[in-house]
Parts: C-alpha cells; sequence; structure tokens
C-alpha cells in the first residue's frame, strides 16, 4: 500500500493516543467541522471542550456493525412506525434534508450510572462506556449484545447515537462515515465522539476558522476529501 500523506498519518497517531481531530466535511455538505475523539478515550475534559469550543451537539458516530449487533433502529424509521399511533410523527416526516437523504439520528442515551445524564462526567463517561460496550459486542459470538447494552444503558438520554451507512464513505459522506472510517483506518474500535463547531456569529464556523483553531491547539485538522480518496485507494496500515 502507498504511505499516507503527512496530514492523514498525524490524524491516525491522534486517534490512536485518544486526541483530538478536526474534520471539515466539504463545501458541497453541511460545511462543517467537527472535534472527533474516540469514544472510548472521552474524558469529561473532552467534552469541555467540546461544549465551550465546539458549541454543537455532543454525538456519538457509531459503526454500522456496532449499530446491527446491539440492533439500533434509526429514529426516522421509529416514528415513522409510531405515526400509526401518534399522528403528529406523519406530519414530521424528515423528508426535505437539504444536504443528505436520510438522517443518521438513532437513539439517545445515557449510562445508568449517570445523574442527570448532561454533566461533562456523565457524557463522558457514557460515550467511553459505549466506546468499550461496542468493542466487545464487536467480538461477541454468543448474541448477549443487547443484554449487555441495557445492564449499562438507559433510554431517552443526553448523548444521540449517529450510526453510519453499511458501506462508508461510499453513497454517504457525513461526519459518521468520516469518523468511522478515520477510525477503522487507525486501527481503533470505530465508534467516535462528535461536536460540531460553531462561530461567535451563531454559525458554522468557517473552514479557515476552524483550520486556525487546529493550528493553534495543536489539533490535526482534516478536510473530508483527504479520508475519503484515502479511504477509497486503501492507502492505511491498521
Amino acid at each position: 500500500m502507498l504511505a499516507p500523506p503527512a496530514a492523514l498519518d498525524t490524524a491516525l497517531s491522534a486517534l490512536r493516543a485518544g486526541r483530538f481531530v478536526l474534520v471539515y466535511d466539504s463545501d458541497s455538505r453541511e460545511r462543517e467541522t467537527d472535534f472527533l475523539v474516540p469514544a472510548k478515550a472521552v474524558t469529561a475534559d473532552h467534552v469541555r471542550t467540546m461544549r465551550k469550543d465546539g458549541g454543537g451537539l455532543v454525538f456519538l458516530a457509531v459503526d454500522h456493525e456496532v449499530h446491527t449487533r446491539l440492533g439500533l433502529p434509526y429514529m426516522q424509521d421509529l416514528l415513522a412506525e409510531a405515526s400509526a399511533t401518534h399522528p403528529v410523527f406523519r406530519h414530521l416526516v424528515a423528508n426535505d434534508i437539504a444536504y443528505d437523504a436520510r438522517s443518521s439520528f438513532s437513539t439517545w442515551i445515557n449510562h445508568r450510572r449517570t445523574f442527570t445524564g448532561i454533566t461533562d462526567a456523565d457524557r463522558a463517561l457514557t460515550a467511553r462506556r459505549f466506546g468499550e460496550l461496542s468493542e466487545e459486542v464487536m467480538q461477541l459470538q454468543n448474541g448477549h449484545a443487547l443484554e449487555l447494552f441495557g445492564r449499562e444503558f438507559r433510554s431517552p438520554g443526553h448523548v444521540p447515537i449517529c450510526s453510519a451507512t453499511a458501506a462508508p464513505l461510499t453513497t454517504r459522506f457525513g461526519h459518521s462515515e468520516l469518523a468511522v472510517a478515520l477510525l477503522r483506518m487507525a486501527g481503533v474500535t470505530p465508534v467516535a465522539l462528535g461536536c460540531e463547531m460553531l462561530g461567535d456569529d451563531g454559525r458554522a464556523l468557517s473552514k479557515d476558522g476552524a483550520r486556525a483553531y487546529a493550528q493553534a491547539h495543536g489539533h490535526p485538522f482534516l478536510e473530508g476529501k483527504q479520508i475519503v480518496e484515502a479511504w477509497s485507494a486503501g492507502r492505511w496500515s491498521a
């Protein structure tokens, strides 16, 4: 395989060390930069940085294999099924997303040892244990994944799960897919905690602003096209 570009190599090393990588998706998609960090490495300090310097939604980006083994639904499908009982959901159908064909949201969770679930420590616990549990269930052959999941987590909660598609970066190129691809390239359990970066004007932080922040704080910065190119070409060694 070809050696990865220096920027990608630096980002993969950061993820292996449990550090942030900043990823800008595309000029033709959300035009947003997200903090990404491996879920199983998350601390309260990670969540605090996301909350204060990111300002967007703190979410879990989850590999499709984990999604399947845990029997996770897509919220869009759940609401469609519930519309027979609750007709309001028929009027709320997500059929006009400007940048995508389908929502990646699944359920929202809290770890059972959290209190409200929203504090930095609570959300860090939820993310970290979900990442650790995901590593376990990807190796299970005995069908106990649902039991393990339910033993530690409750829903609804304060940390949303966004599930990547089954073939990342082929039909969908969102941050969930970019995160999963990066973590797989790094050889790390493919579940990340992410958060969008907003500017002082309340809009998505510009690409240049996000790059400047990354440089000032020592975080690797990647554009989605760099990840897609490397993923498509298989230029990595896990």
